[in-house]
């Protein structure tokens, strides 16, 4: 090729570059990429050997590819040289261009780095441009092009046909090959980063269908109900998906529970526990109607299901019928607090009831500074009366209470009573007229007053309590053994709790001893009440045969606040023996 013109020498040699450049591209992975940019200096730029040097993610060069001997493809295939030493070279020798070439001369300094090369020994050059084995001559391959941009690799040569160094033509098509290198070993990186991620995308579908299948099974088969609501918007807690256990627990279609949300379903004294645990997620039990408009206990736990960038999206909720344990814990809590004989409320109940109506303040006694101030009883008593019942008002409407008893407006209600007297009381016995600052009718609770000490109803209403102890009871559970006397006290239980109104209690305190609350009543309204329920004990009661009999002493007090339980309940025991005292053995059996 010597012998012919330089500008045929240059056409061929273009058209060998053509050829070479439109064939980097065909590669089906990066290292067929690398392979092909190899064999193509080898191919169409007139070199013997090739290696392309590919920079790693740590910074440092491997030998990717190698053509022209297989000798020097075994001894540095894959071998890594450091980027110190290449930036070492590449700031070596002289510069072509965008190439980099070391005489022999200056490269011997190189022999002993890291880099892998496969250079030997030889005579010197015979003419000036004479090609030295040891020469070395690089190519880098920078992303878009860019003389300065960051570094793909580098293309080593050796060995050119002609024996010579490349002149300004050789150099340029070098250069330019280098550059079409680093452009298809830059798209054979992103073809091979986008199969990587569809390969990621296809397992990812992959694995999001395997999880929805999974769900879904889960969802649909789960042996308790499970739920997908809406969360947020107009139909917030609407029900999207529910699975048939629950429509199975519901009595309703999956079609029909689609129209509802959980609140349309709760009971009205549950939706604030709902409404709670809809918002911040957890467990709740509460109790959800039936088709058939029943109640059942359920335990609801939520699951607030969020996207990343849209915040929460729906509710899973996992629903569980808790009714057979519900009814349990009723039970015990029942047996704890019943008698298990006559199913009344046992001791500790009736304290507890008893507790729940008293506080530790007690109510001043109205009369005690009206007589201070020349007010007689007769007149200090319908103030109280008046007081107290302001009182109970006071408690939801305490407006009114202060327009109508306050210490600015208390003559008036005076005058309103006839009491014209009350203009001359002085703070603290108006305080003890309306109960004070603290315990007052301005607190939240509402006091228990007990009725005025005396013979006559002043028709103050207050909380009866009658103790009431069988008379008689001993000897027949003597004589006729503990079934009879069992008989008898389930008997008097069921009479004493028809005797009273709805609301009323009535419990066994222990033994033959029996309780009954009665809130609301007069004076002569709670003795009317014990004549009632004794006489109710009365009438011989039937048991396997035979007809035995007993009587009933009744104590009455009167529940207060500042007054224990137990005080209360002592009260009422003593009167009550005092009230059997009173009458003969004979009589007391009588009833």
């Amino acid at each position: 090729m010597e012998t012919e013109s330089e500008p045929y020498i240059r056409l061929a040699t273009l058209r060998q570059l053509h050829q070479v450049v439109a064939e980097l591209n065909t590669g089906r992975s990066l290292a067929e990429t690398l392979q092909t940019v190899a064999d193509g200096v080898i191919q169409g730029l007139g070199y013997e050997l090739s290696a392309v040097n590919l920079v790693r993610p740590d910074g440092d060069l491997v030998v990717a590819a190698v053509s022209g001997s297989p000798g020097a493809e075994a001894l540095m295939a894959g071998r890594v040289g450091s980027r110190t030493s290449w930036e070492r070279r590449l700031s070596m020798g002289e510069r072509w261009g965008d190439l980099r070439f070391i005489p022999y001369t200056e490269g011997w300094v190189l022999d002993d780095d890291d880099v892998p090369q496969w250079h030997v020994a030889g005579p010197a050059p015979r003419f000036p441009d004479e090609w030295h084995p040891m020469d070395r001559l690089f190519a880098p391959m920078r992303a878009a092009g860019s003389p300065h941009g960051e570094l793909l690799g580098v293309i080593s040569v050796d060995k050119p046909r002609n024996g010579r160094r490349p002149g300004a033509w050789g150099r340029e098509a070098l250069q330019m090959y280098a550059f079409h290198s680093a452009i298809a070993i830059g798209n054979a990186r992103l073809r091979a980063n986008m199969q990587r991620a569809l390969m990621r995308l296809e397992r990812d579908q992959q694995a999001l269908r395997a999880s929805e299948e999974s769900f879904r099974q889960a969802f649909e088969y789960a042996p308790s109900g499970m739920a997908i609501a809406e969360m947020g918007g107009d139909q917030h807690g609407r029900l999207l998906r529910t699975n048939d256990a629950l429509c199975r627990l519901l009595g309703r279609s999956a079609t029909a529970l689609r129209r509802y949300s959980f609140s349309d379903l709760v009971h009205p004294e549950d939706i604030g526990t709902l409404l709670r645990t809809s918002a911040e997620g957890g467990r709740a039990e509460l109790r959800l109607v039936r088709r058939d408009g029943t109640y059942m206990w359920v335990s609801l736990r939520n699951s607030v299901v969020a996207d990343a960038a849209d915040g929460p999206r729906f509710l899973l909720t996992h629903v569980e019928d808790i009714e057979e344990r519900k009814r349990h814990e009723l039970q015990l809590a029942h047996r704890a607090s019943h008698d298990s004989l006559t199913g009344l409320p046992n001791s500790a109940e009736l304290r507890t009831r008893l507790g729940a109506r008293l506080c530790a303040r007690p109510p001043q006694p109205a009369y005690a500074g009206a007589e201070s101030a020349g007010v007689g009883p007769d007149g200090a008593h319908q103030a109280g009366a008046a007081v107290r019942e302001a009182a109970l008002v006071g408690s939801v409407e305490q407006d009114a209470y202060v327009q109508g008893f306050g210490l600015d407006g208390f003559e008036s209600a005076v005058d309103l009573g006839g009491l014209g007297g009350f203009a001359g009381l002085d703070a603290d016995a108006l305080e003890g007229l309306t109960g004070g600052s603290d315990g007052g009718p301005f607190d939240h609770h509402v006091h228990t007053y007990a009725p005025a000490e005396g013979e006559e109803d002043d028709g103050t209403k207050g909380l009866a309590v009658l103790f009431c102890d069988l008379d008689g009871f001993k000897s027949i559970n003597d004589r006729f053994g503990h079934h009879t006397g069992d008989a008898v006290l389930i008997e008097v239980a069921r009479r004493l709790s028809h005797g009273v109104r709805d609301g009323d209690t009535v419990a066994r305190l222990g033994g033959d001893e029996f309780v009954v609350l009665a809130d609301g009543l007069g004076r002569a309204d709670a003795q009317d009440l014990a004549v009632r329920l004794r006489n109710a004990i009365i009438p011989p009661i039937r048991f396997e045969g035979r007809a035995v009999r007993v009587g009933a002493s009744f104590g009455i007090s009167w529940a207060a606040c500042g007054m224990s339980a137990e005080e209360v309940l002592q009260s009422a025991d003593q009167r009550m023996y005092v009230e059997k005292r009173s009458r003969s053995k004979a009589s007391r059996r009588a009833g």
